[in-house]
């Protein structure tokens, strides 16, 4: 049993208070849009890493991270990729590939919207963590924790960690 979790979107901001939900996890996996390596450096002082590279990273993410990641964790296998859509709008770059062979996880960031959908037609569960950093235009930060037990993917929760603006008072 390994308890996962997932982030993306940081843009180079990591909340302090991702450590307090993550310092459980056994893993955490980065979905993308890190910002600055500096990002990578904190969380892996909480538990091993593992990422994708998203648009706006440079070559020092690229360097440590692939664009696409596919791997089994316990007994599902996942895929995980920046830019990847959701059910019935995959991105080009997945469309056809997801189809051949679909993971039983696929995981993406991008769009800043947080989504948990399980796709019927390729058996597989969708998620997008959201956004964790202050870049963007969501309103609220966002992480996902769960744990993937043998074939299992359970105890999936959704974590807020608060507005992606501070409300300033003058």
């Amino acid at each position: 049993m390994i308890r996962i979790g997932l982030i993306s979107d940081t843009h180079s901001y990591l909340d302090p208070k991702v450590e307090k939900y993550f310092k459980e996890c056994d893993e955490i996996w980065h979905i993308g849009d890190v910002g600055t390596i500096d990002v990578i450096k904190q969380l892996t002082k909480i538990k091993p890493v593992r990422g994708v590279y998203g648009n706006i990273d440079g070559q020092d993410i690229r360097k440590v991270f692939p664009k696409n990641l596919k791997f089994t964790c316990e007994e599902v296998k996942v895929w995980m990729t920046h830019i990847g859509g959701y059910p019935n709008r995959y991105s080009i770059d997945v469309r056809d590939k997801i189809k051949i062979n679909p993971p039983n996880l696929f995981i993406s960031g991008h769009s800043h919207i947080l989504k948990v959908i399980y796709d019927k037609k390729l058996n597989l569960l969708h998620i997008n963590p959201g956004a964790a950093g202050k870049s963007g235009f969501h309103k609220v930060k966002t992480l996902v924790r769960f744990t993937i037990d043998k074939k299992d993917i359970k105890d999936l929760e959704v974590i807020e960690l608060g507005p992606r603006v501070e409300n300033v008072s003058l």
